[in-house]
């Protein structure tokens, strides 16, 4: 094929003069050249250049929105003004002020006011979010939020602002969970999702479906009890749920509700009340092309790396640090993109974020668990990741194009390949 390439609305197309159609994807480029790392770095741009693209040709009105904030009530004073925006005025070019502050803003007002911003809104302490685990810093919904007799309105403030951080293309401070991110792009969640949330909860499950659980006389049944604020409720999986025992024949379908319910508890309305503000700035079907790592990368940006604070701080199970694999490794780690780095450390630790330590402080299931490599495997075997211990198996490759190929093979896969 052959094809010659322009701008529209900040967006490279081509021409296709073989097909006679215009793309946003070169034609001269063969689609198989995985080797190279081609297809992932076109496919993930091409995605974002699409996206972009929607948002300019929104129907945005002409001129500015100002949102005058206080420092000491950056929350407070921007939840007043954004909630009561019609939508459409949202997507005006922003103008950040900030009160006793003279000067214009050219965007670096606006980048400071939604990482401050979303530092405040998604603390904690408001109750609004919490960590995923003791050791899992990214966030999720509070089933608890309900202590605040106004925390829907919250909700759809918060879906307001990380869909206008998206739209505007800025950055936010905090990270969600992947399965979260799996919810907003509408995504089945699995049994898998659940081990970097809460583990016990997925070895309960694992058990479940690895054992008899007629031989074992547990007698589980359709129903399950949890806790909210030193509260005990039982929700039925299924109409009657409290009087269906489960069986060898019908566990699958516990696990699968089991799962679902597990994702859902207490934050349905939350969840909805989020989405419904969401959709006002950013519809969904705008992200269709992305899966979860990749709304986090937007979301939270691509960091700079320190190639060898990561190297420093890494430790290694049947490996020595002289071994070539593990030389090459790191040659491969500095050869590639900080774009195609942040998916490599999602694909071992399950989020691209940093703690602010760097590689020193990151967390494991257990506490604190340095990035680790192991040799596992056969050299005709693709890599695999632990997330829970933010551990990488890699086979004893014999070639820096093996391991260069397997290793973009993993880590630009979705949908949690090669995780465990």
């Amino acid at each position: 094929s052959s094809g010659i390439n322009a701008e529209y609305g900040g967006t490279k197309y081509f021409v296709d003069h073989n097909t006679r159609s215009t793309t946003f994807q070169d034609p001269r480029v063969a689609i198989s050249a995985t080797s190279s790392g081609i297809v992932y770095e076109r496919s993930y741009r091409w995605k974002f250049g699409q996206f972009r693209h929607l948002c300019s040709r929104a129907n945005i009105p002409t001129g500015h929105l100002k949102i005058t904030v206080s420092r000491n009530s950056v929350f407070e004073d921007s939840f007043s003004q954004i909630i009561h925006c019609a939508p459409q005025d949202l997507k005006r070019r922003l103008f950040i002020s900030f009160k006793g502050e003279e000067g214009l803003d050219y965007g670096g007002l606006a980048r400071e006011w939604f990482f401050l911003l979303s530092h405040e809104m998604l603390n904690p302490m408001y109750c609004l979010f919490e960590y995923a685990s003791k050791n899992n810093y990214s966030l999720q919904i509070n089933p608890a939020s309900y202590i605040n007799p106004h925390h829907l309105t919250y909700f759809k403030f918060v879906g307001r602002v990380i869909a206008l951080a998206l739209f505007h293309n800025k950055y936010i401070d905090k990270g969600f969970t992947l399965p979260f991110y799996k919810r907003i792009l509408d995504k089945p969640l699995t049994m898998l999702d659940l081990k970097s949330v809460d583990e016990d909860f997925y070895n309960s499950l694992k058990w479940v479906k690895e054992n008899d659980v007629e031989e074992c006389g547990l007698e589980l049944t359709f129903a399950h009890e949890f806790e909210v604020l030193g509260e005990v409720k039982t929700h039925e999986l299924k109409p009657g749920g409290e009087d269906i025992l489960v069986t060898e024949e019908n566990k699958d379908e516990y696990v699968n509700l089991m799962v679902s319910w597990r994702f859902t508890r207490g934050v349905e309305d939350q969840f909805k009340a989020f989405l419904e503000g969401f959709n006002e700035i950013v519809p969904i079907q705008w992200l269709q092309y992305f899966d979860e790592r990749e709304l986090e990368l937007i979301l939270v940006g691509i960091q700079d790396f320190d190639v060898q604070d990561w190297q420093e701080h890494t430790i290694y199970r049947n490996y020595r640090r002289t071994d070539k694999q593990i030389q090459w490794f790191w040659q491969f780690v500095n050869d590639i993109s900080d774009e195609q780095r942040s998916r490599l450390l999602q694909f071992v630790t399950g989020t691209c974020r940093l703690p602010i330590g760097g590689f020193s402080e990151l967390m494991g299931s257990n506490g604190a668990q340095k990035f680790c490599i192991e040799r596992v495997g056969k050299e005709n075997w693709l890599p695999r990741s632990h997330t829970c211990f933010n551990r990488l198996d890699l086979p004893p490759y014999r070639s820096y194009d093996q391991l260069k190929e397997k290793l973009l093979m993993a880590i630009e896969e979705t949908e949690g390949f090669g995780q465990e």
